[in-house]
């Protein structure tokens, strides 16, 4: 499984939009390669975790052709992880398209908002072209080749967001933000389903900030409590990977800010355009 992080910000960017703190003075005097768009990972090309504003530029920068697209897994419906408004285009004159149908899994919000979004300006010729389907958490099941898993995201009170165990040929990568510390019944679950993640990302959207129990995202503190409950579970084991990602500018996310923590802590910090391969 090739896995890329498309984007590795949080939700207000990095530099954020609409700030002058010093951190986001010192990204925009360094440049493009410090910069984080919100969150997107493409798996082989076909499945991709989450559909964030930037997807477009994404498809530009990293050279991928959306069109090849045949599956999007939704965490949540907030706007930086669910932009809806985009797949009015995927047909009539705005695209020839390849894939005859993408396949879109997220919770009744993510229903609720591709609907709202695209009402108003979607053609009955493209509507056929995206299909969606209602995914709740702790179940198990296959998206084309491959096998997910869903455990309940610690995010929001309004909707029940999720995680994603995503499977191929006997590789397994974990998808773990947006989300706090998750809560115990999530690791019984992947590791009574036979979970083996050899690839963990993890949100560390707060970097050194230790975020406790209740938060709704969490610092590399919190990701390596996480990290022993995945061990003890047997869900990964030392030879995963464990990569962190999903920065809030309120950290100083310089790359070189994010290499002194990854070091410091045996993990990888993700950047925009960062690949792997599982």
């Amino acid at each position: 499984m090739k896995i890329s992080f498309l984007g590795t910000g949080a939700a207000e960017g990095v530099p954020a939009m609409f700030c002058n703190c010093e951190y986001c003075k010192k990204i925009r005097e360094l440049g493009e390669s410090e910069f984080r768009t919100r969150s997107q990972v493409l798996i082989d090309g076909i499945l991709s975790v989450d559909f964030p504003p930037e997807a477009y530029a994404h498809s530009l920068k990293h050279n991928y052709n959306f069109t090849d697209l045949k599956y999007l897994l939704v965490t949540h419906s907030h706007m930086d992880h669910f932009y809806a408004h985009d797949f009015i285009l995927r047909g009539y004159k705005y695209a020839e398209v390849k894939t005859p149908v993408l396949e879109i899994y997220g919770n009744g919000e993510v229903l609720k908002v591709f609907s709202e979004c695209t009402r108003r300006e979607m053609k009955p010729t493209v509507a056929p072209n995206v299909v969606l389907h209602k995914i709740a958490p702790y179940r198990v099941f296959n998206v084309g080749e491959y096998k997910v898993m869903t455990v309940a995201a610690q995010h929001s009170q309004e909707e029940t967001c999720l995680l994603f165990y995503i499977e191929r040929n006997g590789r397994g990568y974990l998808h773990m933000y947006d989300t706090g510390r998750v809560e115990d019944k999530a690791f019984e679950f992947l590791a009574k389903n036979g979970a083996k993640a050899n690839l963990v990302a993890i949100d560390c959207t707060f970097l050194e900030y230790t975020a406790g129990e209740k938060s709704r995202h969490m610092g590399i503190e919190d990701d390596m409590t996480m990290k022993e409950k995945l061990l003890n579970a047997g869900v990964i084991d030392k030879t995963t990977q464990i990569v962190i990602t999903h920065f809030s500018h309120n950290g100083n996310p310089t790359r070189a800010h994010t290499q002194q923590i990854a070091q410091k802590y045996n993990v990888t910090a993700a950047y925009d355009g960062y690949e792997t391969e599982i």
